[in-house]
């Protein structure tokens, strides 16, 4: 008698103490968007995007603090330098030289296409947060690049105004950077798909040094974002994302 009572007991303290040791898939997202963005970033990062009759290259240099404040500046081609795309809490401008203009980006244009790429406007700048507009459910376990993942799923929270209707993750165990990202609309159908991959050291954790977006079904056509450098962590205040700034950034 004491054996099979013993024998569930055990079974059950096992469980227990397997599900104790795995996060929740709330704090898997969480660590691995803390780990992308920092408390503050500096990086500058090489765009290419590629179509099936040509291919242009876009450098950039970009800040952040936390999930509120980003800037990008365009440092190259030469018809596209100087111009700047500032994100403030939920609001996104562009300083265009060219016209000596700030331009609002409406929320209804997050979901556009940026810059001729296959990134949209909101993957750029991440206006929707990853960890507060959606809710996390874990779909379970996967190899993905040579790493044991998490596989999560993403789902909009009621009131949040985001672009995707559904994103799958994959999230390295222990390393928490993600290596693939699936995008679905409001018809249940896959978008884009992004793959991180050529990790590298930068500063004081491991990352992807390389991004691409592929939309699945535009056979020939993707965009490759390449950093050549991160740092984290850098001094930084939130008087630095300023639109008067936007004019004199270099």
């Amino acid at each position: 008698m004491k054996k099979i009572i013993l024998i569930p007991f055990l079974i059950f303290l096992v469980a227990f103490s397997r599900s104790a040791a795995q996060p929740s898939a709330t704090e898997i997202v969480r660590k691995a968007n803390e780990l992308m963005m920092g408390r503050s970033s500096q990086s500058l990062a090489t765009m290419t995007v590629v179509r099936p009759a040509w291919t242009r290259k876009v450098s950039m240099k970009m800040w952040s603090l936390g999930n509120d404040y980003y800037m990008i500046l365009i440092t190259g081609p030469a018809q596209d330098k100087g111009q700047v795309f500032l994100k403030r809490n939920n609001e996104m401008w562009n300083w265009m030289p060219s016209i000596s203009r700030i331009i609002r980006i409406p929320p209804s244009m997050m979901g556009q296409n940026w810059m001729g790429s296959d990134f949209t406007n909101n993957d750029l700048v991440k206006i929707n947060s990853i960890v507060d507009d959606y809710t996390h459910k874990m779909l379970g376990t996967e190899s993905f690049g040579g790493y044991d993942c998490y596989k999560i799923e993403l789902t909009p929270q009621p009131d949040a105004a985001v672009v995707w209707d559904k994103i799958i993750l994959w999230i390295a165990k222990d390393k928490y950077f993600m290596l693939q990202s699936e995008f679905y609309n409001d018809d249940g159908e896959l978008v884009n798909r992004e793959t991180q991959s050529d990790i590298r050291h930068f500063g004081d954790r491991d990352l992807p040094a390389k991004m691409v977006m592929t939309p699945v079904k535009e056979k020939g056509k993707q965009t490759i974002m390449e950093f050549q450098q991160l740092k984290f962590n850098i001094s930084l205040n939130a008087d630095f994302f300023s639109q008067q700034n936007m004019k004199n950034i270099r």
